[in-house]
Order: structure tokens, then sequence, then C-alpha cells
């Protein structure tokens, strides 16, 4: 009886798992893309470039730094398909899905030192209130994805 069980078993994994060795077989798997999307408010584009170009230049260049991330993009979007479709993507390149989802304490650390020294602000909360009343009467946020990087493999 067992030796029925197992063989459907082993037909069910191998169904499974089967699409993700085919997939394996077209590309090799890259860094992670975490995207951030938003919209700007209506005359204020300008404004939120400046705020990046104040701080999400600077703090993500001292991540890269210091480890955190591998990169960081600016990405716009110059044909705006209705009023919940984003403008502005600001994007984070991790080496992979565990470093771009996972908590880590040794990032995390470096990260709230690098922001403290940016903001000159060590409370993080005080720095978030501050942070949030700059932007957030500029830009919405539209939607977070997850990318994966792929370098596609030579035909035979």
């Amino acid at each position: 009886m067992k030796r029925l069980l197992f063989l459907p078993a082993v037909l069910c994994l191998c169904a499974v798992f089967s699409p993700q060795v085919q997939a394996q077989e077209h590309y090799t798997e890259g860094p992670v893309w975490v995207v951030n999307y938003y919209r700007t408010k209506p005359g204020k584009f300008d404004d939120y470039m400046k705020f990046l170009r104040s701080n999400f230049a600077k703090v993500s260049a001292e991540q890269k730094k210091a480890g955190i991330i591998l990169d960081a993009k600016i990405l716009l979007q110059p044909n705006i398909n209705g009023p919940n479709d984003w403008d502005v993507a600001v994007a984070y390149l991790y080496p992979n899905f565990a470093k771009a989802m996972d908590f880590n304490q040794a990032d995390f650390d470096k990260a709230e030192e690098i922001a403290a020294k940016h903001y000159r602000e060590t409370n993080r909360d005080k720095r978030t209130a501050t942070n949030d009343a700059a932007r957030l009467p500029i830009r919405d946020h539209v939607a977070t994805r997850f990318l994966r990087e792929v370098t596609l493999k030579p035909m035979p």
C-alpha cells in the first residue's frame, strides 16, 4: 500500500517543480529591484525632484557605499495613462530576494546611521515625521513591485 501512495506523490512533486526547472533553462537569475511607484500631485513635480535630489540621491549613495543596496535609480514615465498611474518610480537594487525582503539588523543599523547623519536627527520618529511633512503633500504612493533581473542564456 505504501508503494502505491509513493509513486503518485513523486509524480505530483515532479509536476509541481517542472515549470521552475524549465524556466531556468532559458535564463540565469540576477539581482532584485524593489520599485516604488509614485504620482506627483499637480504642479508638484519639480518640488518632488528637488526633494529626491536633496535626500534620495545622497542617502542612496551612502547606502550603496555601505553595502546595503547595490544600486538605486529614479525612473520617469512620460506618458501618464489616467489619474491612478505613476509618473516617478524610485528603485533600489538588491543582490537577491532575501536581502530585499528580509529584515537584517546590521543593514537596519547602517541605514539608521546614514539617515541620522544626513537628516541631522537621531530620533527615527522625528525624522520620519519631518520627511512625511515634506513629501506627502507633493506625491502619492501608487504601488510597490519586486522585480527579478534575468540574463537570457544563449541559444545552442
